[in-house]
């Protein structure tokens, strides 16, 4: 439990921030923000502010590409359905959108400078540990932004996340909450367990109980509703020996390759920012009283430590690493690049301050030759066009499928194979009928019941699929022969299980009225079982620290639990145990946990009251 505690209870702020660059924005899908709409086309309004019928698509399309990758196979496909993709994804963005409005009332705020800090120094954006301006263009570019759009991304995220903790984190505890924590933390308990076992063979069934058994639970007793496809493949790899690429293509994406490569710069600087306690004459005053103590010799990198208001790169004495262009402030860029190395810059203005800008270094790119990039060069621009054709055929399957009565003529203009699956059923089959989204298509009205070819069906990135129903297989009921040893078998396990249950009781019972002397039966014994004790059955466990206390040392608790066999265990609670007072260390972690755990809930009841008293409107 300690150890719990301990992982839930640090790292929360780091975790939250690498969480929201490279997993929570790939996945909400909320780029829709920073597009341009009507009102015609707002689906709903939060305190005058609009939510986009686009920024809706995106992240249901999000969610639900989400929940098929996640689930796979075993995800449940009559869960996909748009109506409730849609609601759950209107309620994500409303609920986005009243963070964003709690935090901006609530005054909370970062510098550019502070926002520059968190992209240079995220892992996912580095190079052997470089910040490298070419993987996070590629890295933003993947996740569908612009730079633009992904700062503006991160900086509401980064909103969102001290808003959480500022809320998260002023949550408290009482001694006295944190003692009793404890107490019932480590506590343990000194019990015995006694089997009562099911006895089946004692169990005798009449025809008339199987035959009444089985009428009662008819629908249970049918053949599977299945069904067999006939079904259109198309892959991507199929086009790959069907492109080619010109030397003139290659040589043109080799300069365009090459003509990427930035030269990085490593900048350090000394920021005296202009804000509701500073003026700009004063900060222009302040940046010019430490330039006059360079001036005079004094190190730029003490001076930094002492004066910087940038709390990303004081403590390292404004060092703020290797960066390319696009990176910084286009005024603190133009004044970076025109320094040489260790000479410092007079002040400079940017949109959060004053800055004194030192050149600690300059790394020129390595340009690679054409032979060594060829292959690559070759591969990608194959792609491209590969991706492109996929396409186009994928919109030609879609096409020409919808039109025809089957799959003859869609196979014919794509010189395609018919396949044919084997018969499955609604939880699925071997092949193509183990994907979700076939097993949905395939039991749809439209494919089912009318007769229709399904739409397109991505299976993966690299394959997609039309089916129609070849044949469908409807429930039957089973006959009463076929299912006879399995409905026997069960009411042999419940009747059994009932007689043994009779028994437990009844012996609990001479047990508790002094009728059976307790150490005449073969209890099995345990001391000093904890909440998280191996070895134990949960199920016997759970029940045993339900208990109540023993009235008396000689007048244990008695319980009993059915374990899945159908055979019981007698439980006897002999005495609970109250530990030791905990450790100054135990105490503080406990108090970590109580707090995380009071936190998170004021920052749900803090979204709940955003959501009571917003105006929205749901068109």
């Amino acid at each position: 439990m300690l150890q719990n505690i301990r992982d839930n209870s640090q790292g929360w702020i780091a975790k939250t921030i690498i969480g929201v660059i490279v997993a929570l924005m790939a996945l909400t899908g909320f780029d829709a923000i920073f597009q341009a709409t009507t009102h015609k086309n707002d689906v709903a309004k939060v305190n005058g502010e609009e939510i986009t019928q686009n920024e809706l698509s995106q992240a249901v399309d999000m969610q639900r590409r989400q929940l098929m990758q996640q689930l796979g196979k075993d995800f449940d496909a009559s869960l996909l359905d748009e109506t409730m993709l849609r609601d759950a994804a209107l309620k994500g963005l409303i609920d986005r959108k009243l963070l964003l409005q709690g935090a901006d009332k609530s005054k909370f705020a970062f510098s550019e400078a502070s926002l520059d800090q968190v992209i240079l120094l995220t892992p996912e954006f580095q190079v052997d540990g470089k910040f490298s301006p070419e993987r996070f263009d590629q890295v933003v570019r993947q996740l569908g932004y612009s730079r633009l759009q992904f700062r503006q991304m991160l900086a509401q995220e980064m909103l969102i996340g001290q808003l959480r903790a500022g809320l998260a984190g002023s949550g408290f505890v009482t001694d006295a909450q944190v003692l009793a924590f404890a107490r019932l933390e480590k506590q343990t308990r000194d019990f015995a367990t006694l089997g009562v076992k099911a006895d089946p063979a004692s169990v005798k069934l009449t025809d008339e109980e199987v035959k009444a058994y089985y009428d009662e639970h008819a629908k249970e007793f049918m053949t599977p509703d299945q069904v067999v496809i006939d079904y259109l493949e198309l892959k991507k790899a199929s086009f790959f020996d069907q492109v080619a690429v010109k030397d003139e293509d290659l040589q043109a994406a080799y300069q365009k390759e090459i003509a990427n490569l930035a030269e990085q710069r490593r900048a350090a600087h000394i920021l005296i920012e202009v804000n509701d306690k500073m003026t700009d004459a004063q900060a222009k005053t302040k940046i010019e009283e430490i330039q006059a103590r360079l001036a005079k010799g004094e190190s730029f990198e003490a001076l930094a430590k002492e004066f910087s208001q940038d709390p990303g790169s004081a403590a390292n004495g404004g060092d703020l690493g290797y960066a390319g262009p696009g990176v910084y402030d286009p005024t603190f860029e133009t004044a970076l690049y025109a320094l040489g190395k260790d000479q410092v810059s007079a002040p400079v203005r940017s949109t959060f301050g004053y800055h004194l800008i030192k050149l600690l270094g300059v790394e020129a790119p390595e340009v690679p030759s054409f032979a060594s990039l060829k292959d690559k060069l070759t591969r990608e621009l194959k792609t491209q066009q590969v991706e492109q054709r996929f396409v186009e055929a994928t919109k030609q399957l879609e096409d020409s499928s919808f039109e025809a009565s089957d799959l003859a003529q869609p196979a014919a203009d794509l010189k395609l194979t018919v396949h044919t699956s084997a018969p499955f059923g609604r939880e699925g089959g071997d092949g193509v009928a183990a994907n979700r989204a076939v097993i949905t298509a395939a039991f749809s009205q439209e494919v089912l019941d009318e007769g229709a070819n399904s739409t397109a069906i991505e299976l993966d990135p690299e394959t997609v699929i039309v089916l129609r129903a070849k044949e469908h297989h409807k429930p039957e009921q089973l006959p009463l022969a076929s299912v006879e040893t399995a409905i026997r078998a069960q009411l042999v396990k419940e009747h059994a299980s009932a007689a043994a249950k009779t028994k437990a009781e009844e012996l609990i019972a001479n047990l508790r009225d002094g009728k059976t002397a307790i150490n005449s039966l073969s209890w099995k014994a345990t001391e000093g079982a904890t909440r998280s004790h191996e070895g134990i059955d949960p199920a016997v466990l759970q029940a045993l620290f339900r208990m109540p206390k023993p009235a008396a040392k000689d007048k244990p608790t008695f319980s009993n639990v059915t374990l899945p066999d159908g055979s019981l265990v007698i439980v006897r609670l002999d005495s609970v145990n109250e530990a030791a007072a905990p450790t100054d260390e135990e105490k503080a972690q406990y108090r970590r946990f109580l707090a995380s755990r009071v936190g998170q809930q004021d920052f749900a009841a803090f979204r709940k009251q955003l959501e009571s008293e917003a105006d929205i409107k749901r068109y």
